[in-house]
């Protein structure tokens, strides 16, 4: 099974390219299948990584940034992947 992780933070404003580079920098203990760091307007910031991994399984995921760079909490899902097209 493959199970996808999403990490999505928003920065404080003006601050999106340092939490950019923030999570760039941030190293799991393990190699996911995939991992990919994507932007979004409002300075936010989202990681996705891909496991080879049942979907409870106990994974590696990226920290809490300081709070003085994101404007909340960060928000996590976990996805099941059904399909790739």
């Amino acid at each position: 099974m493959t199970v996808a992780l999403m990490w999505e933070a928003r920065a404080l404003p003006g601050r999106g390219a340092e939490l950019l580079a923030w999570a760039r920098r941030q190293e799991l203990p393990a190699a996911p299948l995939r991992r990919e760091t994507l932007r979004a307007p409002q300075d936010r910031v989202l990681v996705l990584t891909w496991w080879d991994a049942d979907l409870d399984a106990d994974l590696p995921e990226l920290p809490e940034p300081d709070a003085d760079l994101v404007t909340r909490a960060v928000h996590r899902w976990r996805f099941e992947s059904v399909s790739v097209d």
